[in-house]
């Protein structure tokens, strides 16, 4: 590991005085250290935020709830009003990284962590996002952890964070505090960037700006909560696909519906025109297939990621089914729901 100055920050201006140029936060840094200690990030500074006040907090705010981010992933599956209100939120953390990693993982750095690709990960590779315009050595390499949705030429890598996923279906925003203590709050999709010509820049972030707390909106009332994930095994695996899905009934027919997906798009990934194809119907079968056909039209599969249409597309109906009542729900982490 490339030796570091650390700093401790004793105030979010301080924490932004010391970012720029070869400076990193760390909280939890379950993601960092490992890119550290294979030098694919090698900060000259490392600015610990874990002491700052007022970001360890999951609290009221307007009609929904403030998530601080340094709450930990373990606290926050576990808080009651979570459970109880965002339940799609809790089950997507559960079901993310170990028991011991989700102790130490933020709120925040889930949210900025980085992609699994594993040509992200191999220094010898070329990787366009790890070091800009050297190429993308996933085209004619190893491809099933890949992306498929929002993809470029010039990357394919797939975003990571589960919890991510069920808070783009619960249409959080992310607050931003800036160098001079001004905050903005931002929806995911804007958070996020898509690759382009520039898969190195990963989120809309300025230079000194840091993440403070993520927001979730009023919980939606009648609604009937789920969340799906399908992996290489039962735990600490990253996602092939995964779907959080919000959905509420009028009578036999859907009134609203907020569907997100995981393992299939360079960042959490969410169709308006998806979800409103839904709004109004009655539920079945030929719906879910037309909902997930109108999800992957824009798809361009590495050809090792192929089979992620025909899973995406079971992984959606089957969400759906559970969350509509046609089919009962499935006892286990990984596919449950809750009504809230």
């Amino acid at each position: 590991m490339k030796s570091f100055d650390y700093i401790r920050a004793e105030s979010l201006s301080d924490a932004s005085k010391a970012m720029g140029d070869g400076a990193q936060l760390i909280a939890g840094g379950t993601n960092l250290l490992d890119l550290m200690k294979l030098q694919i990030m090698s900060p000259d500074r490392v600015i610990d935020i874990t002491r700052l006040p007022g970001l360890s907090d999951v609290a009221p705010y307007k009609d929904g709830v403030k998530i601080g981010a340094l709450v930990s992933n373990s606290d926050l599956a576990a808080d009651p009003k979570i459970k109880a209100l965002y339940p799609v939120l809790t089950r997507a953390i559960v079901a993310g990284a170990s028991g011991q990693i989700r102790n130490k993982a933020s709120t925040g750095g889930n949210l900025l962590q980085r992609t699994r690709c594993p040509y992200f990960y191999d220094t010898s590779m070329a990787c366009n996002k790890r070091a800009p315009g050297t190429g993308c050595s996933a085209h004619g390499g190893a491809g099933r952890m890949l992306a498929i949705l929002g993809t470029s030429d010039d990357c394919m890598a797939a975003h990571p964070s589960d919890m991510a996923v069920a808070l783009r279906a619960l249409e959080a925003h992310v607050e931003i505090t800036s160098a001079n203590g001004e905050t903005r709050e931002v929806g995911l999709d804007t958070l996020y960037r898509l690759p382009g010509d520039r898969p190195d820049l990963e989120t809309t972030l300025a230079e000194g700006e840091i993440i403070t707390a993520v927001i979730l909106p009023a919980p939606v009332k009648g609604s009937v909560q789920s969340y799906r994930k399908v992996r290489d095994r039962a735990s600490y695996a990253f996602a092939l696909v995964s779907v959080a899905a919000v959905v509420t009934m009028d009578g036999d027919k859907i009134d609203t519906a907020s569907l997100a997906f995981g393992g299939v798009g360079v960042r959490p990934w969410k169709d308006a025109q998806v979800d409103a194809l839904l709004h109004g119907q009655t539920p079945d079968q030929a719906l879910f297939a037309k909902a997930a056909d109108r999800l992957l039209a824009q798809a361009k599969p590495h050809p090792e990621a192929e089979f992620k249409r025909p899973l995406v597309k079971r992984a959606l109906i089957a969400a759906l089914r559970e969350a509509t009542g046609l089919a009962p729900a499935t006892a286990g982490t990984d596919k449950t729901r809750d009504a809230v």
